[in-house]
């Protein structure tokens, strides 16, 4: 019941943070979210800190989940043209529904966790199949520096999908992502 109160408190924390931002996420506000008495979630975790590196883990794990099934749906990149539609899958996902409030919140984890080195740990990069089958395409096609264009190519698909979500909404061109991977293939 633990495991689970503590799920509990970090997606309401997770649903706080996405809806409040940075200044709106107290233990109040997650015992309010979570329909539970005042003091629940600061008997779980005592600190802001220990809230927060709760929230982070749970974003963590439902980020990694997401980027597994979604990887698992798609079949191998053949073609550059299969690479960019598993990017629109993704920047749909990051910018719709529940995957638009985890990419609320985790902007605002990566902003806090510039002063907190234990979240930052948290929010590195994790491997993926997502990742691999990039790194594997851009291999297969005898780029240089695969590790480094990698990163590159998803910390750029990355900021496309932060700039729609902080000025105004709507999806990721296409032409921009098949921009992405043409410079990946360089």
């Amino acid at each position: 019941m633990t495991s689970d109160r503590r799920t509990l408190l970090a997606d309401a924390a997770l649903d706080v943070l996405a809806d409040e931002g940075i200044r709106g996420l107290t233990h109040r506000a997650v015992d309010r979210r979570a329909a539970l008495p005042s003091g629940t979630t600061s008997a779980y975790f005592r600190t802001r800190a220990a809230l927060f590196t709760a929230l982070v883990t749970r974003l963590v794990r439902l980020d990694q989940e997401e980027l597994r099934t979604t990887a698992e749906r798609l079949p191998p990149l053949r073609t550059a043209e299969e690479l960019v539609d598993g990017l629109v899958t993704l920047t749909r996902q990051r910018l719709g529904g529940e995957g638009r409030r985890r990419s609320l919140a985790r902007y605002a984890c990566a902003v806090e966790s510039v002063r907190d080195p234990e979240l930052r740990e948290i929010l590195v990069p994790r491997e993926n199949p997502g990742r691999q089958a990039v790194r594997t395409f851009l291999a297969d096609r005898g780029v240089n520096d695969v590790e480094d264009r990698t990163h590159t190519l998803l910390t750029c698909v990355d900021g496309l999908v932060f700039d729609r979500l902080v000025n105004g909404g709507g999806e990721v061109p296409r032409e921009a992502l098949e921009g992405l991977v043409a410079a990946a293939l360089r």
